[in-house]
């Protein structure tokens, strides 16, 4: 198993940073065989995903598959200083060029020289910013705060980011140019629902890391536990992961991780980006909680229910006619008829109430 991890830090405590990934899933796995063909380039990389699904630790990992592996790696959250203090630290500053700069120093770019800048959440740099980086990535030199010399640097940058920068364009609140510059090559992150082949080989990560800070023996979990994770939606993504795993090894008894001791969320986190269609998102969501709701009544035979609950369902919305029925889900009359009479929802000498006699003539009609 191919797993990315974090360097150990006391701030990944209070992180919403992803801190492992895996690349177990098919979608996973080619998002992996793409990172291995871009890595070892000088290209620029954009990095698109959700909070929470590892973009980070994609960075890194191209960093390392790169001849940069020896040089610095820095990772800088955009997001993270105030307008005023944005260029500072980015480009550096010149002693007295704002109140408080007591002294020199040298900014990320000028930090990361000969290696790679991670600039996390680059939607977030304010617009004269974006003017001032698209200079540097053109000219491959920074000029401090503060001075008149510029610096020549080697630096190759990744970027990421969780929205949807086209919008931010349209919007007016990104630069195309600068865009553009960044998009050399395009690494799209699944959320974390997407790629449920990735979700027991993380848990069984953050399991096993937490025993052994915990100082546990060996911990297993239930088979009814790990069908609750995978059908679960996972809104924090691999963050959200790693605190239930966290959360659970706490209240487990028996060193066996059961179904019950699972705590989930029951907060829906509306995105304004989805990359999917807002109509689609909403029926499979649908869906999904009348899913969840079986899987947790532990109900039998849940396959054969579905489908009947579905036929039934197409035949009401048709208007109890078999042809339309059978249309609607793709199926043939005969098999229709022969489900509906099974279902015992049609039947020779059955008749409907009362008030459903002249419909059902009309149904027969029809047919």
């Amino acid at each position: 198993m191919q797993l990315l991890t974090l360097p150990p830090s006391p701030a990944l405590a209070t992180s919403i940073r992803a801190t492992a990934q895996v690349f177990e899933d098919p979608k996973s796995q080619a998002l992996l065989a793409h990172l291995q063909q871009v890595a070892p380039s000088d290209a620029s990389v954009l990095i698109i995903g959700e909070t929470g699904t590892g973009k980070e630790l994609v960075a890194r990992h191209i960093h390392n598959l790169s001849a940069r592996r020896n040089r610095p790696f820095v990772a800088v959250n955009c997001g993270a200083f105030s307008e005023s203090l944005v260029e500072a630290e980015l480009f550096g500053h010149e002693k007295g060029a704002f109140t408080g700069a007591l002294s020199a120093k040298a900014g990320w770019f000028e930090e990361a020289n000969g290696g790679t800048l991670f600039l996390d959440e680059i939607g977030d740099l304010p617009m004269a910013i974006q003017v001032k980086l698209l200079r540097v990535l053109q000219e491959r030199e920074v000029v401090r705060l503060g001075s008149r010399k510029s610096i020549p640097i080697d630096v190759r940058v990744l970027a990421a980011t969780n929205v949807q920068l086209e919008k931010a364009i349209n919007a007016g609140h990104f630069r195309e140019d600068l865009y553009y510059r960044l998009d050399v090559v395009n690494l799209e992150l699944s959320p974390l629902r997407d790629r449920p082949g990735d979700i027991l080989p993380l848990t069984r990560h953050f399991i096993n890391a937490y025993s052994q800070r915990l100082g546990y023996g060996d911990i297993t979990i239930s088979k009814e536990a790990e069908l609750k994770l995978r059908s679960y939606s996972w809104p924090g993504n691999i963050r959200e992961l790693e605190n239930v795993i966290h959360h659970t090894l706490l209240i487990c008894r028996n060193g066996v991780i059961e179904r019950d001791d699972l705590r989930l969320s029951n907060m829906r986190i509306e995105r304004q980006d989805d990359y999917h269609s807002q109509v689609d998102d909403c029926a499979e969501a649908l869906l999904d909680r009348a899913f969840q709701k079986l899987f947790d009544q532990q109900a039998g035979a849940l396959h054969e229910k579905v489908e009947d609950a579905l036929m039934r369902a197409a035949y009401r919305f048709s208007h109890y006619n078999q042809v339309h029925t059978a249309a609607l889900l793709g199926l043939s009359r005969n098999v229709t008829r022969t489900r509906l009479i099974k279902m015992g929802e049609l039947a020779v000498n059955k008749r409907r109430p009362a008030e459903n006699i002249q419909g059902e003539r009309l149904v027969q009609l029809s047919i």
